[in-house]
């Protein structure tokens, strides 16, 4: 990895600008607050729509893309019935159950999130549903860069942010080899709750979804079945990794001085710390110690860890 010329980075911000979208970074207010808490979470989004929605605690809801009539149904009524409840909803914009799950919270927000650059929605013909999340409140997200063609190794990338987005993750119909599965393992290993839709055992599309239910998933028949295990954790969890009072503005922020990111870097180590510990030992702003951690994240020189502490890479 390696910080962005000036030129790049500029070209990077008219391409935003052309796409309707903008860049949001981890410093800043409308950053997703589970993704903080994440290992490594992306240094930066491309963002298109609210940030307010990012503000909502979130579910999210997978499943197949190949998904059954009576899948996609249960998809759109779980979605608008949990954003009734107050939850957004997060999903993969793929085919089949993602694309049910943002149709029916579109009106109390839904968050997608893109393999590939924001400007390359894929499947193409999901284009105009990222118009509708953006024009109704909801946010559509990317890690990728403008103009990049998702590849089938970016599919996981995504499925990472999908689960680290929301403090429990719904799948409604999976195969036995499914992308799903790959969600519900993240959202795992995140400390998320997992859940699945049963499905009839003749089918196939329902193999994984059951395999996880053996595997210690709570059932879900209905929108109830979630809300009730994840409402204690929406205030508990948000709470813990809740923003600065003041979040910086790194965008109108100058380059950091290079005392700044001398002072940055001895707080520094191999041994994880708390970002407010370094603005501590510094006595650097927030926005200061941010934007240098930013530079470093890019350069490759930072890790993240869970509960939002920093470390040099060893």
């Amino acid at each position: 990895l390696r910080i962005p010329t000036v030129a790049e980075a500029e070209a990077e911000l008219d391409a935003a600008r052309r796409a309707g979208g903008r860049f949001v970074g981890i410093g800043e207010a409308d950053y997703p607050l589970l993704l903080k808490a994440m290992d490594n979470p992306p240094p930066l989004l491309a963002v298109k729509g609210e940030g307010a929605v990012f503000r909502l605690p979130a579910v999210a809801v997978v499943g197949a893309r190949n998904a059954s009539l009576a899948g996609v149904k249960m998809a759109r009524m779980l979605a608008a019935d949990l954003g009734r409840d107050g939850y957004a909803i997060v999903s993969g914009l793929a085919r089949g159950i993602d694309t049910a799950a943002h149709q029916g919270s579109l009106s109390t927000g839904t968050i997608g999130v893109l393999a590939g650059g924001l400007d390359m929605p894929y499947p193409p013909e999901n284009a105009a549903l990222c118009i509708e999340i953006a024009e109704r409140g909801g946010a559509v997200v990317s890690e990728m860069p403008f103009g990049w063609q998702p590849r089938a190794q970016d599919f996981p990338r995504r499925n990472r942010l999908v689960a680290g987005m929301a403090l429990g993750l719904v799948v409604v119909e999976a195969a036995q080899r499914s992308g799903s599965l790959i969600s519900a393992r993240l959202a795992g290993e995140m400390g998320r709750l997992v859940f699945a839709v049963p499905g009839s055992p003749l089918d196939p599309r329902a193999a994984g979804s059951n395999g996880l239910l053996k595997d210690g998933a709570t059932l879900v028949t209905e929108a109830a079945d979630v809300s009730s295990a994840i409402a204690p954790l929406a205030g508990a969890r948000v709470s813990r990794i809740a923003p600065l009072a003041e979040p910086p503005d790194l965008s109108a922020m100058p380059p950091p001085r290079e005392d700044d990111r001398a002072g940055v870097l001895e707080a520094l180590g191999p041994t994880p710390v708390a970002v407010d510990e370094v603005i501590r030992h510094t006595g650097l702003g927030a926005a200061q110690v941010s934007m240098v951690l930013l530079e470093l994240d890019l350069a490759g020189r930072l890790e993240r860890h869970a509960g939002g502490n920093v470390s040099l890479v060893s």
